[in-house]
């Protein structure tokens, strides 16, 4: 008997003039993108990470995600009470529980991840697996910093993650321009 195909069901969610696509199974968030990095984002994610599946798009499904979300942009929640679909291996999947763990308002650093996965010489695994962070926002891989306090790399670009450490209240120094 052949294995029937995966759904995954998705919308943008529109909010201060960007846009995230996000999308969810039926047991639970799966995907948050980047700001407006379109459709094209989440097909190449499911194409890596989830081969065969079939998105559709359907605003009513995901209107609960899309509610914690408006919450979290406008204030009104510090904690996620979703569920969450996530694939990645024992790693990741440790690596991104710990950043649940991480309070709003706070920040660690990539060390204190690989201590709190009890590997402390895993800084790069730890960072790899941060950046492989399906859930952004989410999953608040926004609030892991470097040790000198600074900004690292995030999928979204380092505008977007000191737009959520601003939005959170956590004084980082600031991005410099690059050229």
């Amino acid at each position: 008997m052949e294995e029937s195909t995966k759904e995954m069901y998705y919308c943008a969610l529109s909010l201060n003039d960007k846009e995230y696509l996000i999308a969810a199974t039926t047991k639970g968030l799966a995907f948050v993108g980047s700001q407006n990095a379109g459709l094209i984002e989440l097909v190449v994610w499911i194409e890596k990470n989830r081969p065969g599946t079939l998105l559709k798009e359907d605003s009513m499904f995901m209107e609960p995600y899309c509610i914690e979300l408006e919450e979290y942009f406008t204030g009104k929640r510090k904690k996620f009470d979703l569920s969450l679909d996530v694939e990645g291996s024992n790693f990741q999947k440790m690596v991104w529980r710990e950043l649940l763990n991480i309070p709003y308002g706070e920040t660690r650093t990539y060390s204190d991840i690989a201590w709190a996965v009890e590997n402390p010489k895993a800084i790069r695994a730890v960072s790899s697996a941060i950046g492989k962070n399906p859930i952004a926002i989410v999953v608040p891989c926004h609030r892991v910093i470097g040790k000198n306090g600074k900004l690292n790399g995030y999928r979204g670009g380092l505008e977007m993650k000191q737009e959520l450490l601003d939005l959170e209240k956590i004084n980082t120094p600031p991005l410099k321009a690059t050229m």
